[in-house]
């Protein structure tokens, strides 16, 4: 195969248009990246492949082929050679990002601990792996293991204060002493004074305890975390508990969409569909007073035939509504953990591949790089929530602040 040195966007994405292969991605990725190589390689020699120039410093001498797996299929890199001296695209052949790594390293070792090794076997085969050395695995879950721990340790004090944060917990399953046991992984994020999404932490703990939270949010605050107005989270209470401990005078929202399977699971089966359909009309409603209104006629409706599903209502008012306080926009970012489920699933999407983690330092690396490798994608991304808002968000809850002390200074 010969790598073209010149590229023609417009008429390679005609001619591969025009030729329908049903490896169309394939085809576009593999010229698009030998074209890339080869521009490098006339960029090294100083002039373009085939002219004569003042400035050439070197000569092209053919190529090499390399088999280069992507996540649209094996494509074949043509590598050009030079006549003195060596050209080679670290950009492109060594680095990896470091979730696929991460990836790598575990399974290597679940192989090499001969965990399932049947499927351990098609699993490395999946990622293009046909050996691994002890050594191998090692070395790169070393540097996967300095990575992860300068992320989950890095200060946060420096991209404060972090107005929302979200916290969750998901379970994976770990082999601990010849047993397969459920371990939990803690994950809280958060939007910054840049009003980026963070991510702020990952822990792993035996269990979903008072403790394991409590310990989890003592790190985050020991690491810069200030300037917290609300945490949205499920109503675990051991989490809701470590939040009062931690950020005091912190808000909390309890999830809407949490609670409205808690809910479910106190109404009977012929009520919920009309309790569903007025749960979600409070939610519709444009601002904070006529969510307030809906909501009481919400527990008038349901009042007198369904007294337990009232009671359970008005026991969750204020945590429920405790998004009111901040500004409209955002209200639909922060009424619930759903922002959070969409990284779980990712989270999911990566460690299902895996299935039972051979430890807890496993869970750490792969959770750790798929975090770290979203946190970047996020920093580099689009802000979550405009400065405006923001600062109009910090500015309404200090002026209501305020309204409450009032009373107490004018006795």
């Amino acid at each position: 195969m010969t790598a073209p040195h010149i590229i023609d966007p417009a008429g390679l994405l005609g001619q591969a248009l025009g030729d329908a292969s049903p490896d169309l991605m394939r085809h576009l990725l593999s010229t698009v990246i030998n074209s890339l190589l080869s521009a490098e390689a006339d960029a090294v020699c100083g002039a373009e492949y085939g002219t004569s120039s003042p400035d050439r410093v070197n000569s092209r001498n053919g190529y090499r082929h390399r088999e280069l797996d992507t996540r649209t299929g094996t494509i074949d890199v043509a590598i050009p050679k030079l006549r003195s001296g060596s050209y080679f695209p670290e950009w492109l052949l060594e680095r990896r990002k470091r979730a696929e790594a991460a990836m790598i390293s575990v399974v290597a070792t679940c192989y090499l601990l001969g965990v399932s090794t049947r499927r351990m076997d098609k699993l490395v085969q999946t990622l293009g792996i046909t050996s691994l050395s002890k050594s191998q695995v090692s070395r790169m879950a070393a540097d996967l293991d300095e990575q992860v721990h300068a992320f989950r340790t890095r200060p946060l004090n420096e991209s404060g204060p972090f107005t929302f944060v979200a916290a969750d917990a998901l379970t994976m399953k770990v082999r601990e002493q010849g047993r397969v046991v459920n371990a939990v992984v803690l994950v809280a994020t958060g939007v910054n004074a840049d009003g980026h999404r963070e991510v702020l932490g990952v822990k792993v703990a035996t269990s979903e305890t008072r403790q394991a939270w409590n310990a989890f949010f003592a790190d985050l605050v020991a690491r810069g975390l200030t300037g917290v107005l609300l945490v949205t989270s499920d109503a675990h209470a051991g989490l809701v508990d470590a939040i009062a401990a931690n950020l005091p005078g912190t808000s909390w929202q309890r999830c809407r969409t949490h609670f409205a399977a808690n809910l479910m699971a106190v109404t009977s089966k012929a009520a919920w569909p009309a309790v569903k359909t007025m749960l979600h009309s409070v939610y519709d409603q444009p601002d904070p007073e006529s969510v307030k209104a809906q909501f009481d006629k919400l527990l008038d409706s349901v009042g007198a035939s369904l007294p337990k599903v009232a009671a359970y209502l008005d026991a969750a008012r204020a945590d429920l509504l405790a998004f009111t306080t901040f500004p409209q926009p955002i209200w639909r970012q922060i009424w619930s953990n759903n922002p959070n489920e969409r990284l779980n699933k990712e989270i999911r999407r990566r460690t299902d591949v895996v299935g039972i983690f051979p430890d807890r330092d496993a869970v750490i690396r792969l959770v750790g790089a798929v975090l770290a490798e979203q946190h970047d994608e996020w920093t580099e991304g689009r802000r979550y929530f405009a400065l405006d808002i923001i600062a109009k968000a910090r500015a309404t809850t200090t002026n209501t602040d305020q309204r409450e002390l009032e009373p107490a200074h004018n006795l």
